[in-house]
């Protein structure tokens, strides 16, 4: 039993099965035992994964070069900002140390008002997420409990409230049986971003779906990462590993538009980095001091544009 799970344990067995979100967020965020706040190596060889961010310096000099592309068109204003939201390691710090630059982690402290860009990669995909299950006209719940010494899904009651007007919104087109995750908490973190942001972009790149796309997963998207196999079991052994949810494109679209956001792009992230990229013909991209270098920079960029690239996705939206 992971201390995490120990934890949720603990909590079904006073007061029965819990939410989904609340499984994710111990799991995930527990300020002892969640995955993202121990004291250990997540990324990279010795990790559970790689992200776009881990092919550096390429993925950081295109961004930058993205970024700088906003900041001409926004007249070059002395206090342009970039808040990195989901920083990690820091990454990207040195791509974007021209600015006045914020690195996030979740909890922490960034500007209450700044004018510039919010840039995430992959950070809505690990926001807490509920879960439902669509049975006739209706959805209902799926929760954690505990059965036969191991975590284990149980079907709840009606989904009601915000979640339901959500499901009715993104979810009407699902079939009987179909599972799908409730994403809220990233729609009211991208609230929370157009409330700060007087004028500018916010850029996120993730994995995800449109909602003319949902129905190519009847079970949903959730997905455990560990030791660069991904899983489905997404209950065993809480804290351990990475666990994430694909992120809803069109309700960050129709969310960003109630909010002040006007979507300007929706595309590949290898669309995103040849725009960033094809103006100066990828020099800045690979200029390298040795030909072991340059061969190194070459195999990032080819990884990003064929790879990663077409998995991943970048929503472009504007304010002001």
């Amino acid at each position: 039993m992971t201390p995490a799970g120990a934890i949720l344990l603990d909590q079904i067995t006073r007061q029965g099965p819990v939410s989904f979100r609340r499984f994710m967020e111990v799991a995930l965020y527990h300020t002892e035992h969640g995955y993202y706040r121990r004291r250990r190596e997540i990324f990279g060889r010795e990790g559970d994964y790689y992200t776009a961010a881990q092919l550096q310096p390429v993925f950081g000099i295109l961004i930058a070069a993205r970024i700088r592309q906003f900041y001409e068109q926004a007249g070059r204003p002395a206090d342009f900002t970039v808040v990195e939201l989901g920083a990690g390691r820091g990454e990207m710090a040195g791509a974007l140390s021209e600015f006045r630059y914020f690195p996030v982690e979740l909890g922490g402290r960034w500007p209450e008002r700044f004018r510039g860009v919010a840039f995430s990669n992959e950070f809505f995909d690990a926001l807490p997420v509920s879960v439902a299950v669509r049975r006739g006209d209706a959805f209902r719940q799926m929760l954690v409990g505990w059965r036969e010494g191991r975590f284990a899904w149980v079907e709840g009651p009606p989904v009601t409230g915000e979640q339901a007007e959500y499901l009715a919104r993104y979810g009407a087109s699902l079939e009987d049986g179909a599972w799908i995750e409730i994403n809220l908490d990233a729609l009211r973190r991208l609230e929370e971003i157009s409330a700060r942001l007087d004028s500018g972009w916010v850029v996120t790149i993730d994995y995800g779906y449109t909602s003319r796309e949902l129905a190519g997963f009847p079970r949903g998207t959730l997905m455990s990462y560990r030791r660069h196999a991904a899983g489905e079991d997404v209950l065993a052994d809480p804290g351990e590993g990475d666990i994430t949810a694909h992120v809803p494109f069109t309700a960050l679209q129709d969310w960003g538009e109630r909010a002040g956001l006007r979507t300007v792009r929706f595309e590949n992230l290898s669309r995103t980095l040849l725009d960033a990229g094809e103006p100066d013909g990828f020099e800045a991209a690979l200029a390298a001091a040795s030909e072991s270098q340059r061969l190194q920079r070459r195999l990032q960029l080819k990884t990003l544009l064929a790879g990663m690239g077409e998995r991943f996705r970048t929503l472009i939206q504007k304010k002001g």
